[in-house]
């Protein structure tokens, strides 16, 4: 298992256009949180990657809401079975589309879910929380959600939706 002190700075952002993105990756995941205890999330994940399906197993403990520390390791089909036994009720797995692309020596992950056709989280593993980020020109970002615990994965599982308030007319 590996473990490291994960950045990562999160955003509400309007759908871009993909023909102006350079994608070097695209996966599909399945999400499923596992019972865990109070200062840490546990969840397991099914990767789908060029028809190669992977499995993973990560454990985070929360130190801010962009810094976490992250034990994650590769699984087999059989134990990613097994910990699928203590998933949580509360919390539905939840699927999404991750497109990867970079943009001045920046790799962004985009989070496309089935739930929304117009919005969509962009992620960005950072150096340091307060590192100067470029955005690229196609891309709107609404707000930072880096701090919003309802545009959490496991929030946006329960909810299965983005939060109500957000307007996807442009009138945000």
């Amino acid at each position: 298992m590996s473990e490291k002190i994960e950045i990562e700075r999160k955003f509400l952002v309007e759908m871009p256009d993909f023909e102006k993105i350079n994608i070097i990756k695209r996966i599909e995941i399945l999400q499923t949180y596992l019972h865990s205890n109070s200062d840490s999330q546990r969840r397991v994940r099914r990767i789908t990657e060029n028809n190669n399906i992977r499995f993973l197993y990560t454990k985070k403990i929360f130190i801010s809401p962009v810094i976490r520390n992250e034990n994650e390791s590769e699984i087999n089909a059989e134990k990613y079975n097994e910990l699928l036994k203590e998933a949580r009720n509360d919390c539905p797995p939840i699927s999404k589309t991750r497109i990867a692309f970079d943009y001045m020596e920046q790799q962004f992950e985009l989070d496309i879910y089935p739930f929304s056709e117009k919005l969509a989280i962009l992620e960005l593993e950072l150096d340091n929380p307060s590192q100067e980020i470029h955005f690229p020109e196609y891309i709107n970002v609404i707000k930072e959600v880096s701090d919003d615990g309802r545009y959490s994965n496991a929030a946006l599982s329960k909810a299965g939706t983005f939060p109500a308030e957000i307007s996807t007319e442009g009138d945000c």
